[in-house]
């Protein structure tokens, strides 16, 4: 199979679903010169940079029968439009009674690891998991990316995908055409018996690394991508951990509040009878990412430190 960046996947998603449903379009502050090329003007919008409004308007356009696909850039800037997201897109449906749908799919880059400061490093997906209504996307191979943002594009309802900025250049297979990856469904990326790993978008690549590594001990790692982390697929979580007994949930987002607690909850609920151990998190530090790399690389997990955490888990 051919392998293109996740860049380029995300591309030709857009493409593609533009090529395929007239209704779909899309506003963003950057150019899109192959999709301008593609599409032109009408559909492809270039819009001042005014977050608030466009949020709005492509919510607007999606109540009217198009399928708008709005991209931020970063999700720093989404902060801009947040009345928009959570007091609008997140419940209008309910407001309308599903009696109409809205189907707007919200495009951002997150993520820290990339030296771009403490505003443009963050991981807040759980600010927004906590708003009933929309669905959450975050993507950590080329080909989920072509995936799950064609899947949000042709869903009915609000979908934010959030594109991890340390991904946009890392290459993989990628079916080419109609390539669907379902919302709410979680993948096993690497099967294993000692030990199951949860972990999101850019850490799913070092916990395949570390799990790979750990191999060579004898050690058998299972590794979880959640995919779409709401809704959350706690089935797949929950047969992992009742063959492994033992958790470890890896994620650059903050610690408390964040989705790695929720992960937490849903296996002491309802899977607590088959752990062998205390469920154990890593996460990001607990603060603003710093500009400096060595201070960031301190702030947020790094490879070695999965594979201390695995260990330390299996000593339990």
């Amino acid at each position: 199979m051919r392998e293109i960046t996740f860049t380029q996947a995300l591309d030709e998603a857009m493409m593609e679903e533009m090529a395929r449903d007239e209704r779909v379009i899309t506003m963003a502050t950057r150019r899109a010169a192959q999709l301008e090329k593609a599409f032109g003007p009408a559909r492809v919008r270039i819009t001042p940079i005014a977050e608030a409004a466009f949020t709005g308007i492509g919510l607007g356009a999606a109540g009217s029968g198009f399928r708008p696909v709005i991209h931020w850039g970063m999700v720093t800037f989404s902060f801009v439009a947040m009345d928009q997201v959570v007091n609008q897109a997140s419940k209008i449906r309910y407001m309308f009674g599903g009696q109409a749908d809205f189907p707007v799919t919200y495009r951002c880059t997150t993520g820290g690891g990339a030296q771009i400061a403490a505003q443009h490093s963050q991981s807040p997906y759980s600010m927004f998991m906590h708003l009933a209504g929309l669905k959450i996307v975050l993507p950590s191979t080329p080909a989920d990316a072509k995936g799950l943002l064609k899947s949000a594009i042709r869903d009915n309802n609000p979908v934010i995908v959030f594109e991890c900025s340390r991904l946009a250049s890392i290459t993989g297979p990628v079916p080419e055409g109609e390539h669907l990856v379902p919302l709410g469904v979680a993948e096993v990326k690497r099967a294993g018996r000692d030990v199951t790993v949860v972990a999101l978008a850019y850490y799913v690549r070092e916990a395949l690394a570390a799990a790979e590594e750990l191999a060579r001990e004898g050690i058998s790692v299972e590794v979880i991508d959640p995919r779409t982390v709401s809704p959350l697929d706690g089935e797949t979580i929950l047969r992992s951990v009742a063959k492994t007994g033992r958790l470890l949930i890896v994620d650059e987002a903050f610690s408390p509040f964040g989705l790695g607690a929720e992960v937490a909850a849903l296996v002491s609920e309802a899977g607590f009878d088959d752990l062998d151990a205390p469920i154990r998190r890593l996460h990001g530090a607990f603060t603003p990412t710093p500009y400096s790399p060595a201070l960031e690389k301190a702030v947020v997990p790094q490879a070695d430190d999965i594979e201390k955490a695995i260990l330390a888990l299996l000593d339990e």
